[in-house]
């Protein structure tokens, strides 16, 4: 019983001693505080009920039923709305192929098509997305692609003929391609010689501006949806560990120094995948706005 009592408290996301459960813990008590002093203004208290003692015990356990609550809802949340620069940002469980209008899918810098899990695995977004989701022929998806990427003005590439297997053509982290107006598809990381996905931390953050400014041109009035970008097949290469909180933060705080609006209706909306969950905390993210 013991055990399990604090394997109650030790696996929890949100402590018991976090500042912003205090915080809006504090609030609530302050509302009350300012109603029971709105009403005694009007309202004798007749004298059986003025026995301290027990109206300081009434009062604490309410207080205590209170906080634990608001506990509880803090580490059961799997959804929270965010208000950054005037736009909504909701983060939440789900997932991505579920949701409607326009859906992120991060691929590499060459845009690459090829799933067999050396250039793209078959467990990855895109991959799932090409082998179960893609209606058409890799042959004529390709070209679509490459019809899109060219015609845009100022999407500029390289070409790296020395590449053996896969693509050629070489576009700038950040870039997004639009398809069917349904997906948004990005490149997210780069690939070394070893057909291997990583990207600097200072390069991962240089993306996320740039896909933030590439989402305000081509969004045209349409919700987005994206999954938490960097996490799965991307490698961060800064030999430290980023946890999937951190990805999720610094995704967010990107948009926000990006400066850009996406105006009401419309919205973006980070989908956290089942089992990743365990791992967000939804609370904390209150502190972003």
């Amino acid at each position: 019983m013991e055990r399990g009592y604090k394997s109650l408290f030790e696996k929890q996301k949100v402590s018991l001693s976090d500042k912003a459960l205090i915080r809006d813990f504090l609030a609530i008590v302050g509302i009350i505080g300012g109603l029971y002093s709105y009403v005694t203004i009007f309202f004798e208290i007749p004298d059986e009920y003025k026995n301290k003692v027990i109206n300081f015990a009434i009062v604490s356990s309410i207080l205590v039923i209170i906080y634990l609550v608001l506990w509880i809802r803090a580490n059961k949340m799997e959804s929270i709305k965010l208000k950054i620069n005037g736009s909504t940002i909701q983060v939440k469980i789900g997932d991505i192929f579920e949701e409607k209008e326009l859906k992120v899918i991060s691929f590499n810098e060459y845009f690459d098509t090829q799933v067999d899990d050396d250039i793209i695995a078959n467990s990855s977004l895109n991959g799932i997305f090409i082998t179960s989701k893609l209606k058409e022929s890799i042959e004529d998806f390709d070209k679509e692609l490459d019809k899109y990427l060219s015609s845009k003005k100022g999407n500029e590439y390289s070409v790296n003929n020395d590449r053996v297997v896969g693509k050629k053509k070489k576009y700038p982290l950040g870039t997004i391609c639009k398809y069917k107006n349904e997906y948004l598809f990005t490149a997210l990381t780069k690939f070394d010689d070893e057909n291997k996905a990583k990207v600097l931390l200072k390069d991962y953050v240089y993306t996320l501006l740039n896909f933030w400014s590439e989402i305000d041109r081509v969004y045209a009035g349409k919700s987005v949806s994206m999954p938490l970008l960097g996490s799965g097949q991307t490698r961060i290469e800064d030999k430290i560990d980023i946890l999937e909180q951190e990805l999720l933060e610094l995704l967010i705080w990107t948009f926000k120094i990006s400066r850009i609006k996406i105006k009401h209706p419309s919205k973006i909306t980070i989908i956290i995948h089942s089992t990743s969950k365990d791992k967000i905390n939804f609370y904390k993210l209150k502190e972003l706005m």
